[in-house]
C-alpha cells in the first residue's frame, strides 16, 4: 500500500512515519489537549502528564502503520489534522487495566482508569468474537480546519487502510459528542455509553465535568 491515500482540495492524507512525530506531538499541544473535552476541562498540562509513556505508545502506534497525516499541501505540507490508530488484542484489557493502575493520578492517569473499566465492562473481543480489532485512539483537526469534513476523511481513509490489514473491527471511543456525531455519519454505531456524572472516585466525587454537550463517553465500532 502506498503511504499515500489520498489528496483532495489540497489537503493530502498519508500514512504517518515515525520520524513525523516531533511535528505530530507539537501539533497536539497545540491542538488536541486543549480541545478534547476531559484534557481540556481538567485545569491541568495535560500533555505533561505521563509524557514518556504517551511518547512510548503513540511511537508503538505509528510503527504499526496504522496513524495518519493530513497535510496541507498549499502551505508547506503543514499539518492540519491526524490520526493515531493501533492494533490490540484481548490480552490488552489486563495490560491497560496494570498500566493505568501503575500511572500517576494526574488528568491522563485518571482518563487510563476510566477507559481501562470501561473497555472491560463492554469486552469487544468476547461481544463480537473476534481475536483482534483496530483501535482509533485519537483523531484531531487544526481549529482552522473543523467543520471541513476533514475529520470524517480522516476517519474513512482509516477504514480503508483497517481494512487493508485484515482487521475485522474498528472501534473508537469518543470523549466528545461532535467525535461520536462525526463517526455515526460514517456508518459506525455506538454500542455503549457511559455518562460522565456517574463516574466518580471512591469519595463519591464526579471525576470528570467537561461542559455540555460532552456529557458522555461514547463506544462507536463498525465491522471492515
Amino acid at each position: 500500500m502506498s503511504t499515500e491515500l489520498c489528496s483532495k482540495n489540497g489537503i493530502l492524507i498519508r500514512i504517518m512515519k515515525v520520524e513525523d512525530y516531533k511535528n505530530v506531538k507539537d501539533f497536539m499541544g497545540g491542538n488536541f489537549y486543549n480541545g478534547e473535552p476531559l484534557c481540556a476541562s481538567s485545569g491541568e498540562d495535560v500533555q505533561k502528564c505521563c509524557e514518556k509513556e504517551n511518547d512510548e505508545y503513540h511511537i508503538s502506534m505509528i510503527e504499526q502503520g496504522t496513524c495518519l497525516l493530513a497535510l496541507n499541501e498549499n502551505d508547506g505540507g503543514r499539518i492540519v489534522g491526524l490520526v493515531l490508530a493501533g492494533g490490540q488484542v484481548p490480552s490488552d484489557l489486563e495490560k491497560h487495566r496494570k498500566e493505568a493502575d501503575e500511572m500517576e493520578q494526574n488528568t491522563w492517569g485518571r482518563i487510563a482508569v476510566f477507559l481501562s473499566i470501561v473497555e472491560r465492562k463492554v469486552n469487544i473481543f468476547e461481544r463480537y468474537g473476534i481475536s483482534k480489532l483496530l483501535y482509533s485512539h485519537i483523531t484531531n483537526v487544526a481549529a482552522s480546519m473543523r467543520g471541513q469534513g476533514l475529520g470524517g476523511r480522516l476517519a474513512a481513509a482509516l477504514i480503508e487502510v483497517g481494512k487493508s490489514k485484515g482487521f475485522p473491527l474498528m472501534v473508537a471511543y469518543c470523549s466528545s459528542f461532535y467525535s461520536a456525531r462525526q463517526k455515526e455519519a460514517l456508518g459506525m454505531e455506538c454500542i455503549y455509553e457511559q455518562a460522565y456524572a456517574d463516574y466518580r472516585d471512591q469519595q463519591g466525587q464526579v471525576v470528570f465535568k467537561p461542559a455540555a454537550p460532552h456529557t458522555h463517553l461514547r463506544i462507536m465500532a463498525i465491522k471492515l
